[in-house]
C-alpha cells in the first residue's frame, strides 16, 4: 500500500510545475574606464595586498587580525549557520520517515459496559477464552515499525524555499570574505596613523634637542654681552611650545595601539610593548591594479553578497505564490502489532495503513496575495539595494583615485618646501655662528623646517592610508579557495 503511494507521488511531482519569477543575474551598466586610471602592477598580490608596503609588522598584524578577530569569527560562524539552514530547507522536500516501538497494556473493569459483554461471551465465568479478556484482567500489545509522511512539491514552494536558502548561504560566505577586507582595510589604516604619530613625535623630539641646544648657546652669549637675553627667554618659550605639542601625540599614538590590539582579537594594551617603538622606514606605497570597473561585479564581495540577496528574494516570490496553489500529502504506517513478543517477527502481525490529503485554499482574505505582494516587494527592494551597493562601489574607487593623484602632485610640492628649508636652515645656522643674524633667526628657521618636515610625513601617511583604501575598495583581500 505504502509503495503505491510512492509511485503515485512520483508521478504528481514530475508533472508539477515551479511557480514564480526564474531568477537571472542584471546587466549592470559601468563605464568603460575610471576617470583617474591607476597604473597597473602585475607584482602586486590583490589578494594578500598589504604584504605589498613591505612592512613585516603589517603583515604580521593583519594576519593575526584576520585568524583571531571577533568580527571574521562570527562571520564564518553565519557561514556555517546558513549552510545547515540549507540542509534544513532540502530536506523538507523528502519523505520523512520515523521508527516506532510501543508497548500497551489495558486493564478492564469489572463493572464497565464492556465487563458485562464479556460476561455475557463467556457464560458469566471468570477467566479467558475465545481471544477476550475478561473483566477484572488486562490484554498486553507489543508494536515496532516504521511511519512515513510526504507533502508533494507540486508547485515548487520547496524548491524555491531551496534555492533561496542556497542563495543565501553563499551571500554569507561572500560577506564573510567582506568583513575580512574590512578588517584588513582598518588594520591598515590604524597602522599608518599609528607610524605618523611616531614619525611626529621623532620629528618633535629632534626640535627639543635642537631647542635645549639653542638655549645654551643663547645663555652663554647673553652671559657674554654678545647677544641680549631676550634672545635665551625666546628659544625658552619654543621649547615649551614643542614638549606642549608632543603630549597629545604620545596619547594618540597608544590610542592606536589599542585599537590594533582590539583588530587583532586581543585586550587593548596586549600590543604597548611590541608596537611602542617605530618600526623601520616605509618605502613608498605600491601601485594598485585597479582594473577597470566591470571587474568590480566580479571581485567586490559586497556586490555578489548583494546580487545573492536578490536571487534569494526573488526566490521567495515563488516560495509565496506556492501558497496560493492546493497542497497534496501522503501518509502511511507499517507496523508489526501482537499480544506477545514471542510470535511479532511474523507475517500475520503485519499492521498497514496508508492515506493522502489534499487542501485547497478558499478564503484567508487575502492574506496569501498580500504575502506574495510582500515578497515582491522585499525583491523590488533587494534590486534597489544591488543596484546601490553597485554604484556606492564605483564611488568607492574613483574617490581615491582622485585623491591620491592629488596627493601625489602635493606630495612633490611638500618635499621640494622641505628640501628649501632644510638648506635655508643650514644657512641661517651658519650665519647665527659667524655672529652676522639672531637667535631669533634660527629659531624661525627651525620652526619652517619642521613644519615641512611634518607635512610631508602626514602627506606620506595620506597616501598609504588612501592606497589601502583603493584596494578595499577593489576588493582585493580575499582569493577562491
Amino acid at each position: 500500500m505504502m509503495r503505491a503511494f510512492l509511485i503515485a507521488g512520483t508521478a504528481l511531482a514530475l508533472v508539477g510545475c515551479t511557480v514564480g519569477p526564474n531568477y537571472s543575474r542584471p546587466e549592470m551598466p559601468v563605464p568603460a574606464g575610471y576617470a583617474k586610471p591607476a597604473a597597473a602592477d602585475g607584482s602586486v598580490d590583490v589578494a594578500h595586498w598589504w604584504t605589498a608596503f613591505g612592512d613585516p609588522r603589517l603583515t604580521a598584524l593583519v594576519e593575526r587580525a584576520l585568524a583571531d578577530n571577533p568580527t571574521i569569527q562570527i562571520a564564518a560562524s553565519r557561514v556555517r549557520q546558513a549552510r545547515l539552514q540549507e540542509i534544513v530547507t532540502r530536506a523538507a522536500a523528502l519523505p520523512q520517515v520515523n521508527a516506532s516501538a510501543n508497548a500497551s497494556h489495558v486493564e478492564f473493569s469489572r463493572n464497565g459496559g464492556f465487563a458485562s459483554i464479556a460476561r455475557q461471551f463467556q457464560g458469566g465465568q471468570g477467566g479467558g477464552g475465545g481471544g477476550l479478556a475478561l473483566p477484572g484482567t488486562g490484554i498486553t500489545t507489543y508494536a515496532i515499525g516504521f511511519d512515513a509522511s510526504w507533502e508533494l512539491d507540486l508547485f515548487g514552494g520547496v524548491r524555491r524555499q531551496r534555492e533561496a536558502a542556497r542563495a543565501r548561504a553563499e551571500a554569507a560566505e561572500w560577506s564573510a570574505r567582506d568583513a575580512a577586507i574590512t578588517l584588513a582595510a582598518e588594520v591598515a589604516d590604524a597602522y599608518f596613523a599609528l607610524r605618523l604619530d611616531q614619525a611626529q613625535i621623532a620629528l618633535v623630539e629632534r626640535e627639543i634637542a635642537g631647542e635645549q641646544r639653542s638655549i645654551e648657546i643663547a645663555q652663554n652669549q647673553a652671559r657674554a654681552g654678545v647677544t641680549p637675553s631676550i634672545d635665551a627667554i625666546r628659544a625658552r618659550a619654543a621649547l615649551t611650545q614643542a614638549q606642549a605639542r608632543i603630549e597629545p601625540l604620545r596619547a594618540d599614538a597608544e590610542l592606536r595601539i589599542h585599537a590594533l590590539g582590539v583588530l587583532t582579537g586581543q585586550a587593548p594594551e596586549a600590543l604597548l610593548a611590541e608596537l611602542q617603538a617605530p618600526g623601520a622606514e616605509l618605502g613608498a606605497p605600491p601601485s594598485v591594479p585597479a582594473g577597470l570597473p566591470a571587474d568590480l561585479l566580479r571581485r567586490r564581495p559586497d556586490i555578489r553578497a548583494a546580487e545573492r540577496r536578490l536571487a534569494a528574494a526573488t526566490a521567495d516570490i515563488g516560495v509565496q505564490v506556492a501558497q496560493l496553489y492546493p497542497r497534496i500529502s501522503l501518509t502511511g504506517t507499517a507496523q508489526l502489532l501482537s499480544a506477545g513478543l514471542s510470535n511479532i517477527i511474523s507475517g500475520d502481525s503485519f499492521q498497514g495503513t496508508g492515506s493522502g490529503a489534499i487542501s485547497f485554499p478558499l478564503l484567508d482574505w487575502g492574506r496569501r496575495r498580500a504575502n506574495v505582494k510582500i515578497a515582491r516587494e522585499a525583491g523590488e527592494q533587494a534590486y534597489s539595494d544591488y543596484r546601490a551597493t553597485v554604484l556606492q562601489a564605483l564611488r568607492d574607487v574613483e574617490d581615491p583615485l582622485s585623491r591620491m593623484d592629488a596627493e601625489r602632485r602635493r606630495n612633490a610640492v611638500l618635499r621640494q618646501t622641505l628640501a628649501d628649508a632644510e638648506r635655508s636652515r643650514a644657512a641661517i645656522e651658519a650665519r647665527f655662528r659667524a655672529g652676522l643674524v639672531s637667535q631669533d633667526a634660527v629659531i624661525a628657521a627651525e620652526v619652517q623646517r619642521l613644519t615641512a618636515a611634518e607635512q610631508v610625513a602626514a602627506s606620506d601617511a595620506l597616501l598609504r592610508q588612501q592606497t589601502a583604501a583603493l584596494f578595499k575598495a577593489i576588493g582585493g583581500g580575499w582569493q577562491s579557495s
